[in-house]
């Protein structure tokens, strides 16, 4: 499967923080916010690529090259003049030709289901198909109104909140049809919301909104930039960060994968708050408090704490009996996601 990735603007709100680099190029965990998007597209598929880019062009080149180290193959299309962007992925005609492909920013931080929209584009034959995302403050963004068949019958472009009408965000990640991409000029400024997507509705083409679940973040201020960053360290956002992001084993760890059968992490809400409807539960059984909580009995050994840098508890149980000690260490998560609702 084919996709384009816009890489051409110079992200002037983002200058704080990405300085002179174009913005794709900005790291997040590490790694250029670029090297995320090709590694979701190579996962799902997507490894013909094409970059369309413009601002300091030769930086992106430069580090991303043919593509073949990120097991992709890349190629790459220079706007002499800004285009915009449709302008910008028309350029690309010659690389998507007959086929179908997908559109995204090399700005966006997401881990979208990209299949799921090429799939749910080629069966309903839409000349475009855009990836929705439900966000509960969508003032900044533009919104999609679908109907029932998740057609698109209206865009508004970053209302007020007297406009608002509902909460499907337009991602700028889009599945286009190469028939539709005819209706943009060629060598010409060309913007897919302001000016190709209400031209396709006035025309009567089918246009579909897909809500996709996952992550999204539109990265275009220092304060969006530092929200996605927190994110991704926290988990929220699921990509690979750099070696250096990655935390080396605590002994606590250590100490628990050589001393445990069986060892599971439970996500809680509140660790301290979890832990004291736990050790209410438990009182009765005879358990220890002076180390987390502790059961031993002569058949097993389980040990129940929080975790010290995430939201989560650990239940680790030891036993000669390895399907004993998982049997146990299931139940006390369950109890536990029971006192977590």
């Amino acid at each position: 499967m084919k996709a384009v990735i816009m890489a051409g603007g110079q992200g002037k709100r983002l200058k704080a923080v990405s300085g002179e680099r174009p913005k794709p190029m900005v790291e997040l965990l590490g790694r250029p916010m670029m090297e995320h998007i090709i590694e979701l597209l190579k996962k799902q598929g997507f490894t013909d690529i094409c970059a369309a880019v413009k601002y300091r062009a030769q930086d992106i080149m430069d580090y991303f090259g043919n593509g073949e180290k990120f097991g992709v193959n890349l190629s790459y299309r220079v706007e002499k003049e800004a285009l915009g962007t449709a302008g910008g992925v028309k350029n690309c005609k010659d690389f998507y030709a007959d086929d179908d492909f997908l559109v995204i920013s090399g700005d966006a931080a997401c881990d979208f289901d990209l299949k799921e929209l090429m799939e749910k584009h080629k069966e309903e034959k839409a000349a475009v198909s855009i990836a929705l995302h439900k966000d509960p403050e969508p003032l900044s963004y533009g919104l999609a109104v679908t109907d029932e068949g998740r057609l698109v019958r209206a865009f508004i472009e970053k209302p007020k909140w007297q406009r608002v009408v509902t909460d499907l965000v337009n991602t700028g990640i889009y599945v286009v049809s190469p028939k539709a991409m005819e209706l943009v000029p060629d060598n010409q400024p060309y913007d897919f919301g302001k000016e190709f997507f209400p031209l396709l509705l006035e025309r009567g083409e089918k246009v579909l909104g897909i809500p996709l679940e996952g992550y999204w973040c539109d990265v275009g201020t220092p304060l969006s930039y530092y929200k996605c960053c927190v994110d991704a360290l926290q988990g929220r956002l699921k990509i690979k960060p750099s070696e250096k992001f990655i935390p080396a084993k605590t002994e606590e760890t250590e100490e628990m994968a050589e001393n445990s059968s069986v060892s599971l992490e439970c996500p809680c809400k509140s660790r301290a708050a979890l832990m004291g409807a736990l050790s209410e539960a438990l009182l009765s059984m005879g358990a220890d408090y002076s180390d987390g909580i502790r059961l031993i009995r002569p058949r097993f050994n389980m040990h129940i704490s929080p975790l010290s840098k995430t939201s989560a508890l650990r239940i680790a149980v030891s036993s000669e009996d390895t399907e004993y000690a998982k049997s146990l260490a299931i139940s006390a998560k369950e109890l536990a996601e029971a006192f977590n609702l």
